[in-house]
């Protein structure tokens, strides 16, 4: 399938706002949430989503069902092998230098590990400790397996009554489903992982904006894959086609998110925290969630028309490479709170010290990957050429 320009400038930019927001410097608390009360988290993961629908749907209709649930599989155990991989960095040299220098950034970040490391290593291993900034990638590879179950049923029997289950999903969880589940099951067992250990994202209702995102990925794959257009689908190009007044809506609210969230800061009411859970990022709260589907709308309508006017090669280069260059921007804002500490630790300029080497990090990763990529794995997986006469110009081979 061709590369989305758009797609890949979006995802790039994603990559940029989670890298600012996590590096250890005073733009980290001015630049976060920029548009409003939306992380870049909402995004990366439905154009994550989308990116998936659309590539395995395709999968699934040339090669069948088996050869999508394999693919799939194969994604899913290359994320988990990345998140095995960033483990094995945090728990050594990183965690090595927080304990060497006491630096708080660190042993803040790593202290249930520093407690009890033989059942933090194992627990993480499991997907069950997930220490903070290394909590999305689990949550990755519980989606990627149990997408190509929901994406079958979806192409097979329709989205309906997946779309319904994952909202009733997403509601349940605004009460508490996963702590629930958890008092249920894991704290009666002996693992002993601490609920608040197993990450900040609550899987159950992040799961409506992957859902959302593999649906709609999905139905364009479809309705751009010869013999794959069902009568009933929307042609791409209608997609973009929406009513005055809903986009004027999604303006409005775009913009009041955007003059709210810079005048009054990230907290949106304040001290009051009961009022601040309806923006709750965690459990993708209501609030957020309608913030979220604004900006959507508005990207459906703008982004590719945007991508054809203003190209920047910087982001797509981000894009295209996603997941090393997350696994990227993870390592330099480890190395950066284990030897800098927070941004009240340090001068400003270590801060540009670190924004520069960090993006030059990102960079360098993602045109390492596009190399490999297009010109490394393409000769690796050439087909042999064929062998010649067992005779040449009279002379035996």
């Amino acid at each position: 399938m061709q590369r989305r320009r758009e797609l890949d400038a979006l995802r790039g930019l994603m990559l940029v706002m989670m890298t600012v927001t996590h590096l250890p410097v005073l733009l980290a608390e001015r630049l976060g949430q920029p548009f409003g009360f939306v992380s870049a988290a909402e995004g990366f993961v439905f154009l994550s989503a989308f990116m998936a629908g659309m590539v395995y749907t395709q999968r699934a209709l040339k090669d069948g069902i088996r050869a999508m649930h394999r693919a799939f599989l194969r994604r899913a155990l290359v994320i988990y092998a990345c998140q095995a991989a960033l483990l094995l960095f945090v728990f050594t040299i990183i965690a090595g230098i927080g304990v060497k220098i006491h630096q708080p950034a660190i042993t803040d970040l790593l202290s249930f590990f520093l407690q009890e490391p033989v059942r933090a290593l194992l627990g993480s291993l499991a997907l069950l400790y997930n220490p903070p900034l290394l909590d999305i990638l689990p949550l990755y590879v519980m989606l990627m397996l149990a997408s190509p179950f929901v994406l079958a049923w979806g192409l097979h029997r329709g989205w309906r009554g997946i779309l319904a289950g994952s909202v009733l999903l997403w509601l349940l969880a605004q009460f508490g489903l996963g702590e629930w589940l958890y008092g249920l099951t894991l704290a009666r067992t002996q693992i002993g992982i601490p609920y608040q250990e197993m990450g900040a994202f609550d899987t159950f209702a992040w799961q409506f904006l992957w859902v959302l995102g593999l649906w709609l990925g999905a139905e364009y794959s479809r309705s751009t894959t010869p013999g794959g257009r069902p009568e009933t689908a929307r042609h791409p190009a209608d997609m973009a086609v929406l009513p005055r007044w809903l986009l004027g809506t999604a303006l409005a609210i775009v913009v009041t998110g955007m003059l709210w969230r810079h005048i009054g800061g990230q907290a949106p009411f304040g001290a009051n925290v009961s009022l601040n859970m309806t923006f709750d990022k965690w459990q993708l709260a209501p609030l957020r969630l309608i913030s979220f589907f604004a900006m959507l709308l508005l990207a459906l309508r703008f982004a590719e028309p945007l991508s054809r006017l203003i190209r920047i090669p910087f982001l797509e280069t981000l894009g295209a490479a996603s997941l090393p260059v997350f696994c990227a921007h993870l390592v330099a804002v480890l190395l950066a709170l284990a030897l800098a500490g927070t941004a009240a630790q340090h001068s400003r300029w270590v801060d540009a010290v670190l924004l520069v080497g960090s993006f030059a990090l990102l960079y360098a990763v993602a045109r390492a990957f596009t190399h490999v990529e297009h010109k490394v794995v393409p000769k690796l997986r050439r087909p042999p050429p064929p062998a010649g006469p067992p005779f040449s110009a009279g002379v035996p081979r």
